[in-house]
């Protein structure tokens, strides 16, 4: 199996989970005070959306590079 073809499958499947999800959660922590020995820190959950045009434009070049034949 060669680097295009894998390419074009990890772009499949990265686009079909982006359509299917629709993104993803991350904590993010940050230090909000810091008295003496004491530190006080708040985990933030942030959410990072994925466009649907992106997850479409994923799929469609995977199965563009797996169509397209390369001389080796």
């Amino acid at each position: 199996m060669n680097a295009f073809k894998i390419v074009a499958i990890v772009l499949i499947i990265a686009g079909g989970l982006g359509l299917a999800y629709g993104g993803f959660n991350y904590t993010k922590e940050s230090q909000q005070a810091n008295l003496g020995p004491i530190e006080l820190t708040i985990n933030d959950r942030q959410w990072v959306g994925i466009p649907v045009w992106a997850g479409v434009a994923a799929i469609a070049i995977g199965a563009l590079l797996l169509a397209v034949p390369r001389k080796g």
